[in-house]
C-alpha cells in the first residue's frame, strides 16, 4: 500500500507540474500575440538626424542632440502618457534598451533605443504575422529539466558585449554573476544577467538542439534570484524564444561564448511555425543599421 501511495503523490505531483506550466505557458502567448505585442510590429525604422516620414506611422522622425522628436502633420495625433499630442513631440533622449510607447487609432508605434541607435517600430494589430499566429511549439512539461543550482556572484557586476541577431549591432549587458548547476553528473555554469524586472536573472543560451528543433540564434531563462543559501532553480521547461524567433524586426543579443551548451536541452520552446516555414507569413526585409 505505501508504494501505492507513493506512486499516486508522484502522479499528482506531474499533474501539478504540467498543469503550472501550460498555465505558464498560455500566458505567454497571449502577451506575445497581444494586439500591440511583438507580433504586430510591421517595421524597424533606424532614425537619423535627417527627417524622414514612414507608411506605417504618422508624422516626420528624426533624432539628434536632444532626442528623439516626430513632426505631426495637421490631422495627425498621437496619444503619448494618456494625452492627445499634435505638431511637434519630442521623446528626449531615450535610455539604452527601454521603449517608450505612443498610439494612434488602434495602433501604437514604439520609441526605443538599441545598440547605441535610436529607433521606432509601429505596431497594428492586423500585422499578419499576428492575426496568423497559431502558437508556439514546445516540448512536454518534464520535471528532470528543473534542475537545482548555485548562483556565484560576482563581486561587482561585469560590463558584457555580446553580438545582436542584426548586423554591425552589439548589445552591452551586466553579467552579475554565474549559475552552476549539473546534468547527467557533469557540472556546468552559465553567465547570467541582470533580469529586466528585479527579481530575476536573464540567462542566454544555444545548445545542441539549436538550428535543429529550436531557433538556431538563442533562447533565453529568466530564472528567479537566488535564495539566501545561493541556491536558484534553473528551469529549462520555461526556457523561451526571444522576439527574433517571431521575426526579422527585433534587435535581439547572442548568448555569450560561455553559454553555449554542448547537449541538447529537449525543454522549452522550440522554433516558431512562423520560422520553420517563412512563406507562411511574409517578413518585411530588416532595414541596416545606420553606420553613424
Amino acid at each position: 500500500m505505501a508504494a501505492l501511495v507513493d506512486s499516486n503523490e508522484s502522479d499528482l505531483e506531474l499533474e501539478e507540474f504540467a498543469r503550472q506550466w501550460v498555465h505558464w505557458h498560455e500566458e505567454r502567448e497571449a502577451t506575445l500575440a497581444a494586439p500591440h505585442g511583438f507580433l504586430a510590429i510591421t517595421n524597424v525604422h533606424w532614425l537619423e538626424d535627417s527627417p524622414q516620414r514612414f507608411a506605417d506611422a504618422p508624422g516626420v522622425w528624426s533624432t539628434g542632440d536632444a532626442g528623439v522628436m516626430v513632426d505631426l502633420a495637421e490631422g495627425e495625433e498621437l496619444v503619448l502618457e494618456g494625452e492627445i499630442r499634435r505638431g511637434r513631440v519630442n521623446f528626449g533622449v531615450v535610455a539604452e534598451r527601454a521603449s517608450i510607447f505612443a498610439y494612434w487609432a488602434e495602433s501604437a508605434v514604439e520609441v526605443a533605443k538599441r545598440g547605441g541607435h535610436d529607433l521606432i517600430r509601429p505596431r497594428h494589430p492586423d500585422n499578419p504575422l499576428r492575426t496568423s499566429f497559431t502558437g508556439t511549439p514546445a516540448y512536454d512539461p518534464d520535471p528532470s529539466w528543473a534542475l537545482s543550482g548555485r548562483f556565484i556572484a560576482y563581486p561587482e557586476p561585469r560590463p558584457v558585449t555580446v553580438g545582436a541577431v542584426v548586423e554591425g549591432l552589439e548589445h552591452v549587458y551586466h553579467a552579475t554573476g554565474t549559475v552552476e548547476f549539473a546534468r547527467d553528473g557533469e557540472a556546468y555554469a552559465l553567465v547570467a544577467f541582470a533580469g529586466r524586472r528585479d527579481d530575476t536573472l536573464s540567462i542566454l543560451f544555444t545548445d545542441q538542439t539549436s538550428g535543429d528543433t529550436t531557433y538556431v540564434a538563442n533562447r533565453v531563462l529568466w530564472a528567479p534570484l537566488p535564495d539566501d543559501q545561493g541556491q536558484v532553480l534553473v528551469d529549462f521547461n520555461r526556457a523561451l524564444n526571444l522576439p527574433c524567433a517571431y521575426t526579422d524586426m527585433a534587435t535581439c543579443p547572442l548568448p555569450p561564448p560561455e553559454n553555449r551548451l554542448p547537449f541538447a536541452v529537449e525543454a522549452g520552446e522550440k522554433t516558431p511555425r512562423e520560422r520553420s516555414d517563412p512563406q507562411a507569413v511574409a517578413q518585411t526585409p530588416r532595414p541596416p543599421v545606420p553606420t553613424s
